[in-house]
């Protein structure tokens, strides 16, 4: 998994990601087994009502989307090797243009302890997610963490199948969103790889500072707070800042996306829909491990709010322009939201539909 050249062993950060993964709830091979069934059903039976909501539709002869139900380690190994083909090389491009490249032993070692860290920080997002598209990594694939899916209802209190139908149609979405936009994951893609060409660090005080963030992640897990920017430290050029607005953009498009459709179905679909969002809203409240973690990890407070702007923008143009001019917004690049347009959809339908934006 991890190149001879890596900024992070890979391999290294899923073993002790397992290692220090718990196991999930405790329940019989047979219970097991039907969660399973009904996960797989589940995300079958989302996908019409995805596209019926949403008027889209996958490219025709496109390739068939996977759906995967894992557990916590199934989840480590999967993000462990979509980050590696995502960053290895990169960081390559980055040591070829730098002329920075770090001798064998500086690499073991610094990649061996960036491991550990990472690893630490795998176990503990894999007891916490419960669903995930891959983007990188293997071309697409809906992941469902079937473990946490079962502790959060069970936690929550809620009926199981509308609960699991309700967690589909969100990942669901975001399936559908990159079989039916094709250009959106080399889009994403592009981006990254002009914040590494922005970039004028060698690939060794890269890793130096990417290992300071891990140790800062690990400190929000247990509560501490040093006053570290976490991934902003990295970020010191004008222009990295500039890409990071519109990653941070079109991840708050999809995630919005997402969220207005698990909640757009409405009770025919989902009967507990308005139960499961306020429990689910409550459970998200405060300032618990998981958003602790994030808050770190992109070391600024506005950067989390933005990904609840993104719920706020999408209801916001389809209340003034309908779904189908909401839509417009996967025509092109050009078209998706601006940073400051998260929080004023009026903005975007204007400068994309050339309209005024007159509430519905």
């Amino acid at each position: 998994m991890s190149s001879a050249s890596s900024m992070v062993d890979w391999d290294l950060a899923g073993r002790t990601a397992r290692r220090l993964a718990g196991p999930g709830p405790q329940t019989t091979r047979e219970d097991a087994a039907a969660v399973v069934r009904e996960l797989h059903e589940a995300a079958a039976i989302a996908v019409a009502h995805v596209e019926e909501l949403t008027g889209m539709t996958a490219v025709p002869g496109g390739p068939v989307p996977e759906v995967a139900v894992v557990d916590r380690p199934g989840w480590v190994d999967a993000n462990a090797r979509g980050m590696a083909a995502l960053l290895d090389p990169l960081v390559d491009a980055l040591a070829e243009r730098t002329g920075s490249r770090p001798g064998a032993l500086a690499t073991a070692i610094g990649s061996r302890a960036t491991g550990v860290q990472a690893g630490g920080v795998l176990a503990f997002l894999s007891s916490r997610v419960l669903g995930q598209y891959e983007v990188f990594g293997t071309g697409g694939r809906l992941l469902l963490v079937a473990p946490n899916i079962v502790a959060t209802e069970q936690k929550l209190g809620v009926d199981p199948s509308d609960f699991r139908l309700w967690v589909c149609l969100h990942e669901v979405t975001h399936q559908l969103q990159f079989t039916a936009v094709p250009w959106l994951r080399p889009y994403l893609e592009a981006q990254i790889a002009e914040f590494v060409e922005a970039t004028d660090l060698t690939a060794d005080v890269l890793r130096e500072r990417l290992q300071d963030v891990l140790r800062s992640v690990a400190g929000a897990v247990r509560g501490d707070d040093d006053g570290s920017e976490g991934l902003m430290a990295l970020i010191k050029d004008p222009r990295q800042r500039e890409v990071l607005d519109r990653v941070t953009a079109v991840m708050s498009l999809v995630e919005g996306h997402a969220e207005y459709v698990m909640d757009g179905v409405g009770p025919d679909v989902v009967p507990s829909v308005r139960t499961l969002r306020k429990r689910f809203a409550q459970r998200r409240k405060g300032r618990g491990p998981i958003d602790r973690v994030m808050r770190r990890l992109l070391g600024l407070e506005q950067k989390m709010k933005q990904y609840a702007d993104g719920r706020v923008f999408v209801g916001g143009v389809i209340d003034r322009a309908g779904m189908d001019g909401f839509n417009q917004v996967w025509a092109k690049p050009e078209n998706l939201p601006l940073i400051e347009e998260l929080t004023a959809p009026e903005r975007w339908v204007e400068r994309v539909l050339g309209r005024p934006a007159v509430p519905a």
